[in-house]
């Protein structure tokens, strides 16, 4: 346990207030984040659903594995068209994870154990459920423009919808209502109506959310599909432009059937997560305590996701997530191409901002089944690695992988919405399965013989109760490179990144007076010898090996030469200076 938590453990104990001069300012800029998905992580009362009681009965694993900070996907009322990211009310806990009182004991647990709680924010829709959208279904006056309506067009005496926009889960953006005699705008499901952030009232009523949930002691928000949340301004006679088509694509329709450029990634979208910074920051001062952040969901190019960072008279994401390598990397990428995007964000980082490293989340298949479940470690050993914020999704540090779920079992909307021959190339279900905790019934996730995903085949291999017994387990290598990113090197130092040849990636952490750190990762199955005197300045002749993978046939603390380290297929250390 740090000084920082001790003294607020003693201040609990004692009913004392822990002074503002102790607030943990910037803990975020080296943190260690972790993805929580509730449905998945641990049920608690054997229904076969994770919920919140069970987060609080696991939070003492984060603490084991190092964990500075969880954030949870939705757990907020829904009627689970799109399991809670269709938000019926945004201030409740829904029935299915628990209660508020629940959600109180997950905060005060946590914080006893100096992890941060941090939640899902869905600011593009609600569901069609929320009481928003029925008043605004009917016409009420306050809530008649939170929503995007338009009575469409009509052509050779037929009504259509205004435009040929298509929703990110297949076919049309707008679905007729027949009680407001409108349609209305969703850039997913039906049951998702999108918000329609041109209306003061509403950028108030959310930001508004953000504040209750900043006052029950959420330490921030990760923002959900940032893109969408803006369409283009209609003109003067409150209509919009067909997006153009993409060719190459003949379903129409499939989400990239379109180029997106009229409902993704508009300006005001930026601005508007400034306004949430802002929102941040004021709570900041009301309640002092720890910074409380913001990360940001957003598939978009390069250059507007770095203007989220914020610019010289606004603050914006402290975490604009990196998906470089979790969109472009691949089975077949070489080691120069993950030299080059690891470059692309360090190159573009604005001043005086941080990077993340993100390979893995409840949309992407896991980093085993995409990648090869031999580069589970070398994954870890990157994300961990590099300057600034690790992430990591639930499973990830135990190499869980995909399971396989038939059409018949299949549940995601955006496999759902497509057929028997499309939904494997969309499901998302392989990845959101239950964890693997033990070998025991259910793996451990629940006393239910049955669970709303199906368990993998392979959790009475892969699971934390086996793993903690083996040293060179995924889990403990994840151990180990964690407790690597608490030296100063590793909190403060540079980085240096080379591709040596095709197969092999290096980069070096070094900090003046301190060791430095050598990474090296073997990305293919032949045996490599590399010269690193020719790669890194100022390394001594001799290395020392940190941490060693289950493909090394050398041993931690074992000494090599920095001039000839010989690297097995697939092999992945880190070497310190001696």
């Amino acid at each position: 346990m740090g000084a920082l938590a001790k003294i607020l453990t003693l201040c609990c104990v004692l009913g004392l207030t822990l002074p503002q001069t102790l607030a943990e300012k910037d803990w975020w800029r080296t943190a260690q984040l972790y993805q929580i998905y509730p449905r998945s992580f641990k049920d608690s009362d054997g229904d076969g659903v994770g919920d919140l009681n069970g987060v609080t009965q696991q939070l003492a694993y984060l603490k084991e594995i190092g964990i500075t900070a969880t954030w949870l996907s939705p757990i907020f009322t829904s009627p689970m068209a799109d399991f809670g990211y269709d938000v019926a009310n945004l201030t409740e806990i829904d029935p299915l994870f628990g209660t508020m009182e629940d959600f109180d004991a997950l905060v005060a647990r946590a914080k006893q154990l100096d992890i941060k709680i941090i939640l899902d924010f869905v600011p593009n829709h609600t569901s069609d459920e929320c009481d928003w959208f029925i008043r605004s279904a009917a016409g009420e006056e306050e809530y008649k423009d939170f929503y995007v309506w338009h009575t469409g067009k009509v052509v050779n005496g037929i009504r259509q919808p205004p435009t040929s926009w298509i929703s990110v889960f297949r076919g049309a953006t707008w679905t007729w209502h027949e009680g407001r005699q409108a349609y209305y705008l969703h850039q997913f499901l039906p049951k998702q109506p999108d918000l329609n952030y041109r209306n003061p009232k509403v950028v108030e009523a959310m930001k508004d959310v953000l504040r209750f949930w900043l006052r029950k002691g959420a330490s921030g928000f990760r923002i959900d599909a940032v893109p969408h949340v803006f369409e283009v301004a209609a003109d003067e006679d409150g209509n919009w432009p067909d997006e153009p088509r993409n060719e190459g694509v003949d379903d129409p329709e499939d989400y990239e059937y379109f180029q997106h450029i009229y409902t993704t990634n508009q300006p005001e979208t930026i601005d508007l997560v400034y306004q949430f910074r802002k929102v941040i920051e004021e709570i900041d001062e009301e309640l002092g305590g720890d910074d409380r952040i913001l990360l940001s969901e957003a598939y978009a190019p390069l250059d507007i996701l770095m203007q989220y960072y914020g610019n010289s008279t606004h603050n914006g994401s402290h975490v604009p997530f990196n998906f470089e390598l979790l969109a472009n990397i691949d089975f077949d990428s070489d080691a120069y191409h993950y030299a080059q995007l690891i470059h692309n964000w360090l190159d573009n980082l604005p001043e005086g901002q941080v990077a993340n490293w993100v390979l893995g989340n409840h949309d992407r298949s896991r980093i085993g089944s995409r990648l090869g479940a031999d580069r589970i470690d070398a994954t870890n050993m990157l994300i961990l690695g590099l300057p600034g914020i690790a992430v990591n999704y639930q499973g990830e540090e135990i190499g869980m992988t995909d399971v396989f779920i038939s059409w018949s079992d299949t549940v995601d909307p955006q496999a759902c919405q497509s057929n028997e021959q499309e939904f494997e190339r969309l499901t998302r279900d392989p990845v959101r399965t239950p964890f693997q905790w033990s070998d025991e019934q259910s793996g451990g996730f629940s006393d239910s013989a049955t669970t709303w995903l199906p368990l993998a085949d392979d959790y009475k291999l892969v699971n934390v109760k086996r793993e903690r017994g083996i040293p060179l387990s995924h889990l403990n290598i994840h151990k180990q490179l964690r407790a690597l990113r608490d030296e100063p090197t590793y909190k403060q130092g540079d980085v240096t990144i080379q591709a040596i040849g095709p197969n092999v990636l290096a980069f070096k952490r070094s900090l003046a007076g301190q060791k430095s750190y050598i990474t090296v990762i073997n990305l293919n199955d032949d045996v490599e010898s590399v010269n690193l005197d020719t790669i890194f300045t100022s390394i001594s002749s001799q290395l020392q090996y940190v941490v060693v993978n289950d493909k090394s046939v050398r041993r931690k603390n074992d000494l090599t030469y920095a001039n000839s380290v010989l690297l097995m297929p697939k092999e992945a250390v880190v070497l310190s200076t001696v």
